[in-house]
């Protein structure tokens, strides 16, 4: 069972002293505009000084202090005129003060460094087809001009990159098929022709060229329900007149292949990287089959410098994408 903690705290926003009851994340709302302040008092022991340092009125500090007092409901300095010293409560409160700030310091340093145009971070993601060549040329390119941006990569299917994209956890993904979602922008940058691939030894391995129609009576090893590349082939197989019997469903494309080399199924499936011994791979005639590349981000995500340019970059590629 799920218990929400409270604590009595002091509201004075106006100079009036209130006790209600707040949760943590209210409290923390109500004491952080006074902590820098707090901190800075406590290292000076001193209000005027402070109030120099951090160039506010020497009274707004003084009754900011006042007000941080009330509302914990503790003393947390001893008065002696303009100076001032810690109590018992206050050093314990400085403590952990000091290590909020320098956390948020810290946070201001990476998200500043993540936006900086020369060095900053891209965070990218790309489907597992993608790996061996388009993508590592993609960055090879990129950073020809740009050596020094940093990518953070995630390689997964489509849907799971989209998801990640609207939780903010992207700035762009190359996937397929290229998605149409009102909270996303896409756009098309390349196709893929697929290709029909057999075992070495299977019946059809001496043809060039087939009609995917002409498979009906095979078993197909696929990629996972959710994966693009496996919505491309149910519509393909559902276009040629026939439903797919499905052998095996996998995650890698290459597994798929290996596992056609070893006789458990044909697949449709993009050129491979490297050649594979124990396959032959099929032209198919009809229906079409290929699969359009895209680029994705978020509707409305403003865009860092460097995300703006590696965007940029990967709209200039359009219809020469792939290897």
């Amino acid at each position: 069972m799920a218990h929400q903690h409270s604590s009595q705290v002091r509201l004075s926003p106006s100079g009036d002293t209130e006790v209600i009851q707040k949760n943590g994340e209210e409290v923390a709302l109500l004491l952080a505009p006074r902590l820098a302040h707090f901190a800075g008092v406590a290292r000076t022991e001193h209000v005027t000084r402070a109030a120099q340092e951090m160039r506010v009125p020497q009274s707004t500090l003084s009754r900011a202090m006042v007000r941080l007092e009330q509302d914990l409901g503790v003393d947390l300095f001893a008065r002696r005129g303009r100076t001032v010293a810690l109590t018992p409560a206050g050093r314990t409160f400085l403590a952990s003060v000091e290590r909020a700030l320098a956390e948020i310091e810290r946070a201001a340093e990476e998200v500043r460094a993540d936006a900086d145009p020369a060095t900053g971070k891209v965070a990218f993601g790309f489907l597992h087809t993608m790996g061996a060549e388009t993508v590592p040329g993609l960055i090879h390119a990129f950073r020809a001009d740009h050596p020094r941006v940093r990518f953070s990569l995630v390689q997964n299917y489509g849907e799971a990159m989209l998801e990640r994209l609207r939780a903010g956890e992207l700035d762009l993904c190359l996937t397929s098929p290229v998605p149409d979602a009102p909270d996303l922008v896409a756009r098309r940058l390349d196709e893929q022709k697929l290709r029909l691939v057999v075992p070495a030894d299977h019946r059809l391995a001496t043809r060039r060229r087939i009609r995917l129609a002409e498979a009906a009576d095979e078993a197909f090893v696929t990629l996972e329900p959710g994966y693009g590349l496996r919505r491309i082939t149910d519509d393909l197989c559902r276009a040629a007149g026939f439903t797919p019997r499905i052998a095996f469903e996998g995650e890698e494309a290459e597994t798929l292949r290996g596992l056609v080399a070893a006789g458990l199924g044909v697949a449709l499936l993009p050129p491979p990287a490297v050649p594979r011994p124990g396959t032959a791979e099929l032209t198919v005639t009809a229906p079409r089959a290929v699969r359009e590349i895209g680029v994705a981000w978020l509707e409305g995500h403003p865009d860092t410098p460097p995300v703006a340019a590696f965007k940029k970059f990967l709209l200039s590629r359009r219809g020469r994408l792939l290897p």
